[in-house]
């Protein structure tokens, strides 16, 4: 039997997760789990890539310890961060997207090229962190002067795997630099902001051979296998792996949450653009999605107000609040605020009176905020869909696929699986059938 592994890292954690094909089938089975935080460091939010590379090493040692031997393995991570390297050096500190040093510099770039025109060509929606701003900070403070390479985290990680530095084009389409016609990182746009063209080379697709695990990596997790480029933007992955009847729209809700429809070409239209629609890329297709502030608010609150209450408590007691009121989860106030239960005080205008209270805000707005994004979708793309698939964490949460199905009024298809996993498993299982 061939066995593929699956390394999904997400915000707040990464899993191992180990796939197999049994009687037509795929089959999986997590077996390792490790941390991923922000760290302040100097005023500034930024990863720990040590660490991150640690935890991918260790969840591989035990796969082949479980398993013996692996076919071959790939990562998939959040979009739009990435490493800068000088040869084999990083250049740290490496830079998470909560972080607020982009919002000095959003007008600096808006004055070389304006948003509009950055939309035409790459159909990015806006972000304060998207990549194309988080370089402009690096060049102005002569960090790219020095970088031979920039690398997106997956990218980053597999090349401390195999010695092997090239990049995906999933991932790519998450920096505001691939344009929509091409699929290639636009010259053009990387000339205007006079970004050096050494960091931008060809995108290879999802499907694509890297090389095999270096020998001193190899030796370390006890075992050799092939690696190879997965959709290697989670979201991108998420959606390939979600066993779907058709094509309807979608929501991969964790951290974020991404509510989008697979489409066959990328939607720039004046509509698009108003409603902040992205279109970022996918297996054969484009993803035309939208971000939402997704489940941070509640993690953020549960931190916050009951750190040790199981989830399970806070969603009983949050259906049981008769608290009504909701606010725009897009609403920048939450994107990284100093205190979540501040940024819910500051935009309401009652103040809840317990932490059930809070909670129930919480999840109503988050389900409001999927309505009004889904109105947007039907009426950007003319479509009218009857069902509504969700996947991720946030698809385990009967009371949001309740309060969700109440304000859509759409048939909910709640699968609480790891399509994630799942989508970079098909692709790595897909390659090998090819030979």
């Amino acid at each position: 039997m061939k066995y593929y592994l699956a390394i999904d890292i997400g915000a707040s954690s990464g899993r191992h997760i180990i796939g197999w094909e049994e009687n037509g089938a795929l089959r999986n089975q997590e077996i390792y789990r490790f941390e991923n935080k922000l760290v302040k460091r100097d005023n500034h939010l930024t990863w720990d890539i040590h660490a991150l590379l640690r935890g991918v090493k260790e969840g591989i040692r035990l796969a082949f310890k479980a398993f013996g031997a692996l076919q071959s393995l790939s990562i998939d991570t959040w979009g739009v961060d990435y490493v800068l390297l000088n040869g084999d050096r990083e250049i740290l500190p490496c830079y998470a997207y909560r972080d607020h040093r982009t919002e000095a510099i959003i007008d600096s770039v808006h004055a070389k090229l304006p948003f509009s025109e950055l939309y035409q060509r790459t159909g990015c929606q806006f972000q304060t962190f998207t990549t194309v701003y988080q370089l402009y900070c690096d060049l102005h403070a002569g960090r790219l002067a020095k970088a031979t390479d920039f690398l997106m985290m997956p990218e980053y990680l597999m090349y401390k795997l195999t010695g092997v530095k090239k990049k995906e084009y999933t991932h790519g389409t998450t920096t505001g630099l691939v344009n929509v016609r091409t699929g290639e990182f636009d010259k053009e746009l990387i000339d205007a902001f006079s970004f050096p063209r050494r960091l931008f080379p060809k995108l290879l697709q999802p499907g694509t051979y890297l090389g095999r695990l270096l020998p001193e990596v190899a030796s370390e997790v006890g075992g050799n296998c092939s690696v190879v480029f997965c959709a290697t933007h989670d979201t991108a992955s998420a959606v390939e792996g979600i066993p779907m009847e058709g094509n309807y729209p979608y929501i991969s809700s964790g951290t974020w949450s991404l509510l989008g429809v697979k489409t066959e070409h990328a939607l720039t239209d004046r509509k698009s653009e108003n409603s902040n629609y992205s279109n970022e890329g996918g297996v054969g297709y484009n993803r035309y999605q939208k971000n939402i502030m997704g489940l941070w608010i509640v993690n953020s609150l549960r931190q916050e107000l009951c750190p040790d209450k199981p989830f399970s408590e806070i969603v009983e007691e949050a259906e049981k609040s008769d608290f009504d009121e909701t606010v725009d989860v897009n609403n920048e106030r939450f994107f990284s605020p100093s205190g979540m239960r501040q940024a819910f005080d500051l935009t309401l205008k009652q103040l809840p009176k317990t932490p059930a209270d809070y909670f129930r805000c919480a999840y109503r707005s988050l389900a409001l905020g999927y309505k009004n994004a889904l109105d947007e979708l039907e009426e950007n793309t003319g479509k009218r869909y009857d069902r509504l698939y969700i996947v991720g964490g946030g698809a385990k949460n009967n009371f949001l696929n309740r309060l969700t199905a109440e304000f859509t009024e759409k048939e909910i298809v709640a699968l609480p699986i790891e399509a994630t996993a799942i989508g970079n498993l098909l692709v790595q299982v897909r390659l090998d059938r090819k030979g």
